[in-house]
């Protein structure tokens, strides 16, 4: 039987994406298998999750839905087939999400059909723990932002080349068949300057964001770590 750590596993290799629900805008991942479910979702500024075995899935089923008496592994079949074209950008038509905020977490209620009644579930999620904040957001994206430097590092270096071959073919009496070809020397100072002045911009709020990461409430996120991520996500597409 598959466990919470085993389904948490199984969530780090599932890509993070962008989803609305009314006028909130999220980032989520999920992971479903016939012995429960977990859910990790963000707003950018805290983390909520929720971890539901087959037992907790079967009690929360019959309540929210009396009239329907088909098996758990249906109901997270059918959640499944709701919630992976949400995160793929494409929600069924006749599925509704909605969200609430509460001093306790995040509820996110799911509306829809199932054998042709009425279909209803909540994800009860509540402030994710330390450690799963680390796995799956800031230690990625700390590794992500390390090798964006790494390439940052290696376009200089090769700007540099290309530099000094241009002002080598210059000096050998090579011109421009075309004027408007022509351009300046990259340089390493104004480009390096500028990226430093932002790193160290954003590690001020990175070290805030350390600082707050121990208090009772959901972990926020650093600005950091947002502009981090956007880039992730625009690698990806």
């Amino acid at each position: 039987m598959e466990g919470s750590e085993e389904l948490e596993s199984s969530l780090l290799t599932q890509p993070w994406a962008y989803v609305r629900f009314d006028e909130s805008t999220f980032l989520a991942k999920v992971c479903f298998r016939d012995t429960g479910y977990i859910l990790l979702i963000s707003d950018l500024s805290s983390v909520w999750y929720e971890s539901a075995n087959a037992e907790t899935v079967g009690q929360r089923s019959k309540e929210l839905n009396k009239r329907l008496t088909v098996h758990v592994s249906s109901f997270l079949n059918h959640l499944c087939n709701l919630m992976c074209p949400l995160l793929a950008g494409q929600p069924s038509a006749t599925t509704a999400f909605s969200c609430h905020h509460s001093p306790s977490g995040l509820r996110l209620h799911v509306k829809s059909e199932l054998s042709g009644l009425p279909f209803y579930w909540d994800f009860h999620c509540c402030p994710a723990p330390l450690e799963m904040v680390f796995r799956h957001l800031v230690r990625p994206l700390i590794r992500m932002n390390l090798a964006l430097q790494c390439q940052v590092q290696e376009l200089i270096s090769l700007l540099l080349q290309k530099d000094a071959e241009i002002e080598d073919y210059r000096e050998s009496g090579a011109t421009l068949s075309r004027d408007r070809l022509r351009t300046k020397p990259s340089g390493r100072r104004p480009f390096s300057r500028t990226s430093g002045e932002e790193q160290c911009e954003e590690l001020g709020s990175l070290r805030t964001c350390y600082g707050e990461l121990g208090m009772p409430r959901a972990t926020p996120m650093s600005r950091f770590s947002k502009r981090c991520w956007t880039i992730s996500t625009e690698s990806q597409e």
